[in-house]
């Protein structure tokens, strides 16, 4: 059974806890992570979610839901390894932005990271496949909707950062 810290419109640590699956309450919301990898030569690492979940077959990249005591540095961290097998101390994040909807704070990052395909780890029930992907192919996969709907919005609000990443790191 997975607990998320409930926190208010303003995001304050509320004290209560929310068990998964169940329904939020009006003015509650969890936290929620997610992390672009680059490799620093305009491509964007990128893994395939299971069929067993939400969404299944389609590309995204890593991220989840904060467990309850977790900061958000601490809960990208942990998603990051568990889907992917990628360390990454707290401080490698780089923070983006931080988006709201009806009952999350989602904290956007991006790491820097040349990791080799042959080194990721995929996590069974989770992931099923990985790639590194150019800017230009997530925009057809986008096309050919290969990628869900909320994460395609979040790589073209944040591609213009990601994109100067690369080229700083060139």
């Amino acid at each position: 059974m997975e607990l998320n810290d409930i926190y208010d419109k303003d995001r304050n640590l509320t004290g209560r806890i929310h068990r998964r699956g169940t329904k939020w309450k009006p003015g509650e919301y969890g936290l929620v992570v997610c992390v672009w990898i680059y490799d620093g030569k305009g491509n964007l690492l990128m893994t395939r979610r299971a069929p067993q979940k939400s969404f299944p077959g389609t590309w995204e990249n890593s991220g989840g839901a904060a467990r309850a005591g977790e900061t958000s540095r601490q809960a990208i961290r942990r998603e990051l390894f568990e889907e992917t097998g990628i360390r990454a101390e707290e401080v490698d994040f780089e923070f983006l932005r931080t988006t709201r909807d009806h009952h999350a704070f989602y904290d956007h990052y991006c790491l820097r990271s040349q990791v080799s395909l042959e080194q990721v780890v995929l996590q069974p029930g989770e992931t099923d496949d990985v790639k590194w992907v150019s800017h230009a192919e997530v925009h057809e996969m986008i096309r050919r909707k290969e990628i869900c709907q909320i994460i395609a919005q979040q790589f073209l609000e944040e591609e213009p950062t990601l994109q100067k990443r690369q080229t700083a790191q060139e």
